[in-house]
Order: structure tokens, then sequence, then C-alpha cells
């Protein structure tokens, strides 16, 4: 195993001149607004997410957390409110999509990997084709990803050859190899078994554990609970209630809070 220290270094830092202010929350949504033709996803959300936190998104489906995390990085423009990410404001129409993709990388519920590459070139391919990087020093970044998510016996493996679990580790070491300062996770467990949920979930745990903004819209209560330092609950396309996990899932405020967390298991 190599050294998780100098590897978080390389995989959580964005490259001189990118550094974020460290007195800044990480993300700051105001008044987000959007509608898909007549339905309303996202209805004024509000919310500050501070530097290194943990946050995880739960509510009801169709209550708008997937899209919340879609316009954070700017995979869907919002309609009106501002978006700012490391102080950049990605509902600008002129936002520089790439200088936001250096700062957030994105996982999502498919694991989207490349068949044809093995999960060492899946690693490799953002890097490289997107950023025009040096493909000896990405692979050696690449490597060292794969052995912190402990799957760098499976370097040369296609992703046909890999779990579920294993692929969607495959899928969140990409992601670090755009060495992001803030991670975003769309309900990353949603189509695995008890026991890929579980290496899944640990090699997130790592990420929190290393300080880089996570945020996570999911179902997994109990690991909300344990691992979070904030928790939003969002109905009808706003954040209800948001605070830390103890506060949430055992004295929520709103009645629609209690009603959720009455009909989940955690």
């Amino acid at each position: 195993m190599l050294d998780l220290a100098a590897d978080r270094h390389a995989a959580a830092v964005p490259s001189p001149g990118l550094l974020p202010r460290t007195d800044s929350p990480a993300v700051v949504l105001t008044d987000v607004r959007k509608s898909f033709g007549a339905s309303r996803v996202l209805n004024g959300v509000s919310l500050s997410i501070p530097r290194g936190n943990v946050t995880c998104v739960i509510g009801p489906s169709g209550s708008g957390k997937s899209t919340l995390l879609r316009c954070i990085n700017a995979l869907t423009p919002v309609d009106s409110g501002s978006v700012l990410v490391d102080g950049i404001a990605v509902h600008d129409p002129a936002l520089d999509k790439l200088a936001l993709r250096r700062r957030v990388g994105m996982v999502f519920q498919q694991y989207n990997l490349f068949p044809h590459k093995t999960a060492l070139e899946n690693v490799m391919m953002a890097p490289i084709h997107v950023l025009g990087e040096d493909r000896e020093e990405v692979e050696a970044r690449a490597v060292a990803l794969l052995s912190r998510i402990r799957l760098l016996d499976k370097a040369h493996s296609y992703p046909g050859a890999l779990s579920g679990g294993q692929q969607q580790r495959v899928a969140i070491a990409r992601s670090l190899a755009m060495r992001p300062t803030i991670m975003l996770f769309d309900e990353v467990t949603a189509a695995l078994d008890p026991v890929m949920v579980k290496e899944v979930l640990a090699t997130v745990r790592d990420l929190a554990d290393d300080g880089i903004t996570c945020i996570l819209v999911t179902h997994e209560m109990g690991f909300a609970r344990d691992v979070a330092d904030q928790v939003c609950f969002t109905d009808q396309g706003i954040v209800v209630e948001e605070g830390p996990p103890e506060k949430i899932f055992t004295n929520p405020d709103d009645p629609r809070t209690r009603d959720f967390l009455g009909h989940v298991r955690f």
C-alpha cells in the first residue's frame, strides 16, 4: 500500500494558481431555481457548504437532489439564482467549464467506464485527453489512486471483469485523477448489493477523512449519520432543513423530515 498522505496530496490538491481560499465556503447556492418544462424541480434552494465538509443530501425521490448536484457541476444550467464553487460563478453563461472540472469531480450511479479500456486506462484518460498532462506523470498518479482504493491488482483488468463495487471505485479514482477539491456523489450505491455498498462507502469515508469536500445524494441513512458533518433534507424542490446529523436524525424540526425518516431504515 502506498503512503496515503503523499497520495492524498497528489489526488486532492489542484495545480498551482488554482488554490482556493481556505476561509470561504466551498459551495454557495442562493435562491437557485430550475424547471423542466412545466415541472419546477428546484424552487429556491439556498445552501452553504464549508470547505472540507461532508454534506449528505437526503429526501424522497423527485425532491430535486440529483438536479441540485448537476447544477453545482454545470451539467444542468440554472434558470435563476447563483451557484458559486470555489468562487467560480457556475451560473455565469461565460463559465469556463474546464476550470470548473479541475475543481469538481462527480461520480454517478452508473459507472460509465469505457469497456474497451482497462481500469488503469480509464483513470488516465481525462488528465491526458482533457488536460493534456504528461502520460508518465498521469500514469504514476493513476497507479497511486488505484492503490488507494485497494484495486491496484485490477489495474489491467477490463470493466467487464470487475464487480459493480469495483467498477464504482474505479469511477471514483477516475474523478480523483483530475485532482478536484470537491467531490459530488449521486446515489453511487443505489445499484449495488450490500457487500459492494460497504466497499464504495469505505472509499468515500477515506476521502472524507482526507478533508476533501464531499457532497452526497444518498439513501444510506446510516452512512449519512456516521460520516456527514451536515445533512440536508429536501422536499418539493427546497431545502426543508439542514443541520448536524444528530439533530436531523434524532430531533428534526420540520414534520416533513420526521415523516420521511419515519419511513426509512438506518
